[in-house]
């Protein structure tokens, strides 16, 4: 695969750069600085995600508008949760960080937090996170919500991560509980719908995150963590990619004969289906060739975050445009 490329200054010209950024840093008021530190921790651009598959399952479940308040408690207790199990796994893996590129500039790796103040953070928020959920939905949910951090800090940050290259199968769980939690907090139960949505991100997170780990392979094999991406040939990735997307798209077809999907899902469900399958199909003729790169493996990364976004659109939309195709 290939080394991306940059053109970097050299000599004093470096040192004077690293000068100017560190003083520019310094600068910055030191509170202004802490708090940027604490949300990087959280990991926003996961907590981004998760909530896109968060409120159009509201929608979705209510089959319309769902009440104000109770979507802001499940998007601001969600988030919370998520930001919660962000900072325990920053915590529990920053010898590691340290050792790759890719998160070098974490909060705890640089200093600007203490390990002491990310574990009260993270232990603080979780509280926080639950108690939103228990008295702005109901008790499913944040039990539900509980679940969620459990299962991303213990079975997949502390025992899997380490240990296995199953461990985004199945650590990518504890990422298909926003939709289950959604669901609990709009009609207080769990139904055979919020079950497919569940399966469809546990099917999703492999084809999406493994991409990711060809390029930082290196970064990976550096901290000894046994991505896939990072122990096996590229083919042998590109092939699990095309199975896993494949079953994605057929899981997420699933709504239509529960009688719950109407044509706009289905619709946005077969579109984006067929992209996200078409691309994957690309990387394993790409691998089986020899030309692959990283660029094409992380176009396959973003491409998954663009048919989850999609599908959860069509999810979104669905209750207002058309009527069930079955049922």
């Amino acid at each position: 695969m290939t080394q991306q490329t940059s053109i970097a200054p050299t000599g004093d010209s470096a040192s004077a750069a690293a000068g100017a950024a560190n003083g520019t840093e310094a600068s910055q008021p030191r509170w202004r600085r802490k708090v940027a530190a604490y949300w990087s921790l959280t990991k926003p651009r996961v907590i981004e995600l998760l909530l896109v598959t968060t409120l159009p399952t509201m929608f979705f479940a209510q089959q319309g508008v769902p009440d104000f308040w109770l979507a802001l408690a499940t998007l601001l207790g969600g988030a919370m949760a998520a930001g919660s199990a962000g900072a325990f796994n920053c915590y529990i893996d920053r010898d590691m960080d340290k050792l790759m590129n890719r998160t070098k500039k974490r909060p705890l790796v640089t200093g600007e937090l203490s390990p002491t103040e990310a574990l009260i953070f993270a232990t603080v928020l979780g509280i926080a996170a639950i108690t939103v959920l228990w008295f702005g939905t109901n008790p499913l949910a944040a039990g539900l919500g509980a679940a969620a951090i459990f299962f991303y800090v213990v079975v997949y940050t502390m025992i899997l991560k380490r240990r296995t290259e199953q461990n985004i199968i199945w650590g990518g769980i504890a990422g298909c509980f926003p939709v289950v939690i959604a669901w609990a907090a709009v009609r207080e139960t769990l139904e055979w719908p919020a079950v497919v949505l569940f399966i469809v991100i546990f099917l999703w997170t492999p084809p999406h995150y493994w991409p990711l780990s060809m390029k930082y392979r290196t970064d990976y094999q550096t901290a000894h963590v046994p991505m896939l991406g990072a122990i096996a040939t590229a083919r042998t990735v590109s092939v699990q990619v095309v199975l896993y997307a494949w079953a994605t798209v057929m899981c997420s077809l699933l709504l239509i004969p529960l009688g719950w999907a109407g044509i706009t899902y289905t619709a946005f469900a077969l579109v984006s289906g067929a992209w996200f399958i078409y691309e994957a199909h690309v990387l394993h003729r790409k691998a089986e060739n020899g030309t692959l790169t990283d660029k094409k493996a992380m176009k396959v990364f973003h491409l998954s975050i663009l048919y989850l976004t999609l599908l959860f659109i069509g999810l979104w939309v669905d209750p207002f445009i058309g009527s069930p195709l079955m049922g």
